[in-house]
């Protein structure tokens, strides 16, 4: 009886889940290089001169919520305004959504916080660490003291970093040289000190660890680029058929002679990328077109004498030598939304009145007798002064024959961003007042400001 053969030793199962492996972006300098560098020094330049920026006796971006107030340069606004976030909130949208038909991810690449502040750490890296290989190999080379000190002023200067950004950013919600004042004399409140520490760890732990995890594992936008893009968007690619075969040949040859095409399979374009993907395989949702990847084949390519362009900014239309449509239906319905949506914000900040009057009748009763030939109507005024300046206002009204305004009677003071409720009280004769008649109430400032406001309302009368 013949024996039976003995099976091979089972696999040990998959996981589900592997440890992600650390990537060590190479250096590079290019013109995508440069233009990043540029964006990052720009709005963290921005990002933190701005909270110590003064304009008109208080600091310039400040938005105040214990007071309701939001300072944006010489405006201030109230939660009254609401609607001129709701705007800006949409262009903004519309905006994304536009570039990104565009040009890709043109966000991700040069103006998201997370490349913004991610750049900033690995240059740090850089400088404290070393090179590509240099940190590679510090990090599997065994502890001793030369790598217990660059690591450990690596930590140091990232959490000073990640304490100043958070710092910073509760600086934009508290006056910023007061918060300041705080923490050297250690007055600072629990919650203050609590949104520091928050934003501070969330710096730290974005920008230092995490990185492109959270470009691929966290962030939306990744996974709906693709509803974006069409055959004529602006991408990254590598062109294929200039390109395969790979292999690697003498500089100066040929590609097509030797039956290979223009990569020589340096793998450049993978070790300079900072989220680690091949684009050779084509786009991946992973790639945040920072342009890393054309510099270095850039620079391949000049070595190798070919011409440029291997990988480049193109679309899916001219890959195949087709035409490109850069003015198409989607482009012109988003220029059309976000012009309109500009200009509506523009007008209404052109023509915003800091100041606010509603009318409010009083229920209890439609009118009351008065005098014996007189009618009259009560109301409730609420006024809203949103300057930053104090004003003093008179009330006038008008629309109806006869109508007298007997309360109030005078100038109303208003300090800055203060609400004031007062009563209001209009008569007119009995023979003037049957019926419902429109009036309009008028709050006008008398000190010279020029802000005024009308409010229509409704005076009531017995009927004929």
């Amino acid at each position: 009886m013949a024996s039976a053969t003995p099976l091979p030793p089972s696999a040990p199962p998959a996981g589900f889940y592997a440890a992600a492996a650390k990537i060590y972006p190479r250096e590079v300098d290019g013109r995508f290089s440069r233009l990043r560098k540029a964006a990052v020094v720009v709005l963290l330049g921005l990002f933190y001169g701005f909270a110590w920026l003064d304009w008109n006796g208080h600091q310039a971006l400040l938005f105040d919520l214990p007071a309701r107030k939001f300072h944006i340069f010489g405006l201030t606004l109230w939660p009254q305004d609401f609607l001129y976030l709701t705007l800006l909130l949409i262009v903004a949208a519309l905006s994304l959504f536009f570039f990104t038909a565009l040009a890709g991810r043109l966000w991700c690449g040069y103006a998201c916080p997370q490349t913004v502040w991610t750049e900033l750490f690995v240059w740090i890296e850089q400088w404290t660490e070393g090179s590509r290989l240099q940190r590679m190999k510090l990090d599997r080379a065994p502890w001793r003291a030369a790598k217990l000190l660059r690591k450990s002023g690596k930590q140091v200067l990232w959490l000073t970093l990640a304490l100043f950004t958070g710092f910073t950013f509760v600086g934009y919600f508290t006056p910023i040289r007061s918060l300041a004042a705080q923490i050297l004399s250690l007055s600072l409140g629990p919650w203050p000190w609590f949104w520091v520490f928050l934003y501070s760890l969330a710096t730290y732990g974005n920008a230092g660890f995490l990185r492109e995890q959270v470009c691929k594992y966290m962030c939306p936008y990744a996974r709906f680029q693709s509803a974006m893009f069409d055959k004529d968007t602006l991408i990254i690619s590598y062109d294929e058929q200039r390109g395969e075969p790979r292999g690697a040949r003498r500089r100066g040859s040929v590609a097509r002679s030797v039956g290979l095409g223009d990569c020589i399979d340096c793998t450049m374009c993978v070790q300079v990328c900072p989220t680690g993907i091949d684009i050779r395989h084509g786009l991946q949702y992973e790639c945040i077109a920072c342009g890393a990847c054309i510099d270095a084949c850039d620079q391949v390519m000049d070595k190798m004498g070919t011409a440029r362009g291997l990988i480049r900014y193109t679309t899916e239309h001219a890959l195949r030598g087709e035409r490109t449509r850069i003015a198409r239906t989607r482009l012109v319905v988003y220029a059309v939304l976000i012009s309109a949506a500009l200009g509506a914000l523009t007008f209404l900040l052109l023509t915003r009145t800091p100041l606010i009057l509603d009318v409010l009748r009083d229920r209890n009763a439609l009118y009351r007798e008065v005098h014996g030939d007189r009618i009259e109507n009560a109301y409730t005024l609420k006024m809203i002064n949103l300057d930053d300046q104090p004003h003093r206002y008179r009330v006038t009204v008008s629309g109806m024959r006869g109508l007298e305004l007997i309360a109030p009677v005078g100038e109303v003071p208003l300090p800055p961003g203060s609400v004031n409720s007062i009563a209001a009280r209009l008569e007119a004769p009995r023979e003037l007042s049957g019926g419902v008649h429109r009036i309009v109430l008028t709050l006008a400032a008398v000190d010279g400001s020029g802000s005024a406001v009308h409010e229509n309302a409704r005076f009531i009368g017995p009927k004929p």
